[in-house]
């Protein structure tokens, strides 16, 4: 497997909230992370950067090669809600932290096997060669209003809240995940991104740029150029693995 991420404040902040993690546990497997921090220009860094460390610091140590599927669910949940208890801890200890979370995203490539586990509106995607798959849920307003039938995709992109997430590490004591298993096949791609980057290019263009693009190496820059040219008003981080 080969890797390449990226992280950039954008064009408007100048913070930059969001923080990635990328581990090889062994020849055959590898855990990528993104974390979207959100609180003042502080603390959003310090929940993403800790809920990033604690969640892989977690499955670094839970991890065995030749744990069953059910088992790395169990594995990835509890990291988790490991992520989450220091967080939410940790916006206690101090008023500057008051209210600080962040998203995460993370994905656990084990041979064949990939496993993705989100809480939040950071993405994975699966790119292959029937196409470009999102495999997470965004726990948002706006998907919760396009399950109900009440907002269409199109109008989504330009709804007012379409940055109101609805859950997240840290805010409360107690959260809940989404876990999805795919095939990891070789020559298949995984991008793992913030919002930053799904909100400024859409999923065709993601799949034109990682399929049909000039060079792996460059694809992540080819992606933030782009959200940079249409204004890039948040972070945008980004992490590729190609199987």
């Amino acid at each position: 497997m080969r890797y390449w991420a990226l992280t950039d404040p954008g064009i408007a902040r100048e913070e930059n909230q969001d923080t990635y993690k990328i581990e090889s546990l062994n020849k055959h497997t590898l855990l990528c992370v993104i974390c979207d921090g959100m609180g003042g220009a502080k603390s959003g860094n310090v929940a993403s950067t800790l809920a990033a460390d604690v969640f892989t610091q977690e499955v670094k140590k839970a991890w065995t090669a030749d744990m069953p599927t059910e088992k790395t669910e169990q594995m990835l949940e509890a990291a988790v809600k490991l992520a989450n208890f220091t967080v939410f801890d940790q916006s206690r200890q101090s008023e500057e932290f008051q209210g600080m979370g962040t998203t995460m995203v993370a994905l656990l490539i084990q041979g064949k096997h990939a496993t993705v586990v989100n809480v939040g509106d950071s993405r994975a995607y699966r790119i292959s060669d029937a196409g470009i798959k999102q495999i997470t849920k965004d726990h948002s307003l706006v998907q919760m209003m396009i399950a109900r039938g009440e907002l269409s995709k199109e109008r989504a992109k330009h709804y007012p809240g379409k940055n109101l997430i609805t859950r997240a590490i840290g805010t409360e004591e107690q959260v809940s995940c989404d876990i999805f298993h795919t095939d990891a096949c070789r020559g298949d791609y995984f991008l793992l991104c913030t919002d930053g980057l799904s909100n400024m290019v859409d999923d065709q263009e993601i799949l034109f740029e990682v399929a049909h693009g000039q060079g792996d190496a460059q694809c992540c820059e080819r992606l933030l150029e782009i959200a940079k040219n249409r204004g890039a008003p948040d972070n945008v981080t980004s992490v590729l693995v190609r199987v």
